[in-house]
């Protein structure tokens, strides 16, 4: 019994994946344009991190003070590899975040849903994609 078709499982997962993760970042943006609460933040310093490549990535970290008086300080989840002139340390900045879990905030201009989207749109081609294949060989066979 031929067994390339297990192969194909491989694009399948991982369109599968793509498709989850952007789904999810898709779904917490939306939520938090909603429910969000705005308020005025400063970028106080940048979290630098490194991948396996080498590569550099400035990921700001915004203070603001939320509608009850607590103080918060978080990175943003976005990095990208230079920082531009109104995301410097100092500067103010505007925050969204969710008043139930502030850990949840964008800050606006930097966090777009521009990854997200292009995760869904390579998950949902990857895996469309792979789908058709079997289906084609499945009804071939």
């Amino acid at each position: 019994m031929e067994r390339e078709w297990l192969f194909s499982l491989i694009p399948l997962t991982i369109g599968a994946v793509f498709l989850s993760f952007g789904v999810y970042g898709l779904r917490r943006s939306s939520t938090l344009r909603r429910t969000g609460v705005i308020a005025e933040g400063r970028i106080v310093r940048h979290d630098v991190r490194r991948d396996n490549e080498g590569a550099t990535f400035h990921h700001p970290v915004a203070a603001w003070t939320t509608r009850d008086g607590r103080e918060y300080e978080y990175a943003s989840r976005f990095g990208r590899g230079s920082v531009g002139g109104d995301f410097g340390v100092g500067n103010f900045v505007t925050v969204q975040y969710d008043p139930e879990d502030p850990r949840r905030f964008a800050i606006k201009g930097w966090d777009v849903a521009t990854v997200d989207r292009l995760f869904t749109v390579l998950g949902s081609v990857l895996a469309a994609g792979t789908l058709v294949v079997l289906l084609v060989r499945v009804l071939i066979l």
